[in-house]
């Protein structure tokens, strides 16, 4: 990348180049990234080639047709949830095919968010499509968590049901540890079990929560590099900022092998200029604060990967209308990062595919059990 970068200093952002001067940088970035990524896509992960030929390209031609030669190359979280999605399939089918049920996912949904009904919709058209049947069982606001505790010893003693998940956010008067962790660890395919939790930090293998896997899968799938990297996460929830930071500072060699990486964690009580410092040192940069658009351009060090996790939802000053934005200014950093995860389209649909890998998962191990 090195190589690159003088480029991209020689040629200068906003200077005018004749078609011939465009073409060679465009064939120089091209080939120092081509190369660099697609030894990362080879590696047994699932992603072919012409996936990586494809982000890359099409970031490289529109950055070349800019002239914006420091443009990050967009991750598509949707079209690598769509090789994902080719893996699963066939993995059920493999399961089916040997005379096994067909993996089945349980959703339990408590009231009306409308928030949750989209999710657990996501969910199970998603399961539908890879060939994993589900039910949700739904439930009122009012029902009392030990109505809901018994629902939940009811699926867990279900052997038709391979994955188990209930939807957070939970009413107020139900204690949400108290149901994540009465779901049966081999069920619990959101991770969210306190002996899920343990292996996890354990470096053992365990049910990873979906996000945080679908932040790391992005990773390795991108071939980003993480030994020895400086990485920032901000936000340290317990199944979203506190997991990543597990599987990406842990050893890769342990049973469950992490990203050795140098991780920081920071949260809303980090002063604003000490974050900026945290995240001028990153080389990678995991948004996950909940916070709109609190990851700008002058904060990221040149050629970052950033991964935003935010999902936010603000009201559109022209059209009045509500959009999802993340955690991060998307439009101000991509010029900057090396690369970078738009919101929608990055995270969320990889999320929903490692819960759907997950089940699979579940189900798989219940044939050893």
């Amino acid at each position: 990348m090195r190589e690159s970068k003088e480029t991209s200093t020689r040629v200068g952002d906003e200077v005018k180049c004749s078609t011939s001067q465009t073409m060679l940088v465009f064939l120089l970035l091209y080939g120092i990234t081509l190369r660099r990524a697609e030894r990362r896509f080879r590696s047994g992960e699932g992603v072919r080639s012409v996936t990586c030929r494809r982000v890359v390209i099409d970031s490289l031609f529109r950055r070349s047709r800019n002239l914006r030669v420091h443009a990050a190359v967009v991750i598509s979280g949707t079209e690598l949830a769509r090789q994902l999605h080719r893996e699963i399939q066939r993995d059920v089918e493999e399961l089916v095919a040997q005379g096994n049920m067909r993996p089945h996912l349980g959703v339990v949904l408590v009231g009306d968010d409308p928030a949750s009904h989209t999710y657990v919709k996501n969910k199970t058209r998603a399961a539908s499509i890879l060939g994993i049947s589900s039910d949700t069982v739904v439930r009122p606001s009012t029902v009392s968590q030990e109505e809901l505790l018994e629902l939940i010893d009811k699926m867990n003693r279900d052997w038709r049901v391979s994955g188990l998940l209930v939807q957070l956010p939970l009413p107020e008067h139900i204690n949400e540890r108290a149901v994540c962790n009465a779901i049966a660890p081999e069920k619990d395919v959101d991770g969210f079990h306190i002996v899920n939790i343990g292996k996890l930090c354990l470096d053992q293998r365990s049910m990873v929560p979906a996000t945080p896997a679908a932040v790391w899968e992005i990773i390795k799938r991108a071939g980003i590099e993480t030994v020895g990297k400086n990485v920032l996460v901000a936000g340290r929830s317990k199944n979203v900022g506190m997991p990543i930071a597990m599987l990406l500072h842990t050893d890769r060699h342990h049973e469950r092998p992490g990203g050795d990486a140098t991780v920081t964690i920071t949260h809303r009580c980090t002063p604003r200029e000490r974050l900026k410092e945290l995240t001028s040192l990153a080389d990678i940069i995991i948004a996950a604060a909940g916070v709109p658009e609190l990851i700008t351009a002058d904060m990221v060090k040149e050629g970052a990967a950033v991964i935003d996790v935010g999902i936010n939802r603000i009201k559109d000053p022209n059209t009045g209308k509500l959009r999802l934005i993340g955690d991060v200014d998307f439009e101000g950093v991509k010029e900057r990062a090396g690369f970078i995860t738009p919101v929608p389209g990055g995270v969320g649909p990889m999320t929903v595919a490692m819960l759907m890998k997950n089940t699979v998962t579940a189900a798989r191990n219940a044939l050893m059990h």
